[in-house]
């Protein structure tokens, strides 16, 4: 095996790793795989399969036999299909990625309400959306991924989006009927499979608090400025369910320096040109002192950006922060994140 494929293969996620090997199983396998997977999954995956374009043959046999290694390692009798599933999706994904798959795999439909959703773009679901009551708003915004969940916002009405806001804050335990009832002004709008439907957790405050880390700033201080017109407590209350980026400066070193491989460099100089210097400290400070001077090197090559790349850059990395801590792989200290004692 060649030093430059087993340098090429070290460089790969383990998205990209996955998404080889798809590749390999061929068409049918690969679909079959994909069609236990959330839409956001298979996008990733998908625009994984088009950035391993040109993986010589050593490297593809280095993904093969990584991935086989991790299954000779398992007997042939004596295991159950969850641990099965969960050291096969280890090995294509990593362990980090691997939980939130099989959580995500292993949901009913009833526990993910509208899921047709999940496979229609931004602008599309809020063209739906946009004749319909605030509450039928909500309900439906709540019930996306916080990622989507916040592009639809943006695309909503600027003046009934603060509403929308509030209404999801406010939504707790939701009934079958509203379910039910949320169901059938959607199959108005296109034709879908009845689901069984359940009392579900939908909304919150926390669930409006995530939705608006995703936004835009501008849009956020707008919102929650709206908001505190109307009622200065629950603003404040979503407010403190927020993470900022300034809250990184709470959380411990290693919860830090595993935020850290995750993000890449790009993103962090972009992220850390709008820092205060004890945040920059701090981060800095999490890496190796040949890494720290690297990223000190580009921020000053960088020269002046703007402040919504800046923003944005930061959005991105509190993104990450949030699912790695959803995920239980980092703790996050600060506003709307873990307590440390």
């Amino acid at each position: 095996m060649t030093t430059a494929a087993a340098t090429q293969f070290k460089t790969l996620t383990g998205t990209q790793k996955a998404a080889i090997l798809l590749m390999l199983f061929g068409e049918t396998t690969a679909a079959q795989i994909l069609r236990n997977l959330t839409p956001r999954e298979v996008q990733h995956l998908g625009t994984a399969m088009y950035s391993v374009r040109g993986i010589d043959q050593d490297t593809l046999s280095l993904v093969l036999e990584d991935f086989l290694d991790t299954l000779r390692r398992q007997t042939g009798l004596g295991f159950g299909a969850a641990g099965y599933i969960r050291n096969v999706l280890s090995a294509a994904f990593g362990e980090d990625k691997a939980e939130t798959v099989i959580s995500r795999i292993g949901q009913s439909a009833s526990e993910r309400p509208l899921e047709i959703l999940e496979w229609m773009d931004a602008p599309s679901i809020a063209e739906l959306l946009v004749d319909e009551h605030p509450q039928i708003m909500a309900l439906t915004v709540a019930c996306l991924d916080h990622a989507l969940a916040a592009q639809v916002l943006a695309l909503l009405p600027e003046q009934i989006q603060p509403e929308v806001v509030q209404r999801i804050a406010s939504l707790n335990t939701v009934q079958p009927e509203a379910l039910a009832d949320l169901q059938q002004v959607m199959q108005r709008k296109f034709k879908a499979s009845d689901h069984h439907l359940r009392a579900s957790q939908i909304g919150g405050v926390k669930a409006a608090a995530r939705i608006m880390n995703f936004t835009r700033t501008a849009t956020e201080a707008r919102i929650l400025k709206d908001i505190r017109k109307d009622d200065k407590d629950l603003m404040q209350a979503i407010q403190d369910n927020m993470f900022v980026f300034d809250n990184l400066i709470k959380s411990d070193d290693r919860s830090l320096q595993t935020l850290l491989r995750a993000v890449d460099n790009e993103t962090l100089v972009l992220a850390l040109k709008g820092a205060d210097e004890g945040l920059r400290a701090k981060i800095l400070g999490c890496m190796s002192t040949r890494a720290a001077a690297t990223v000190r090197d580009e921020m000053e090559a960088l020269g002046p950006v703007r402040l919504t790349d800046v923003q944005a850059a930061q959005k991105q990395i509190i993104a990450v922060a949030r699912q790695m801590s959803d995920e239980g792989t980092i703790v996050l200290a600060g506003r709307g994140g873990e307590q440390m004692v």
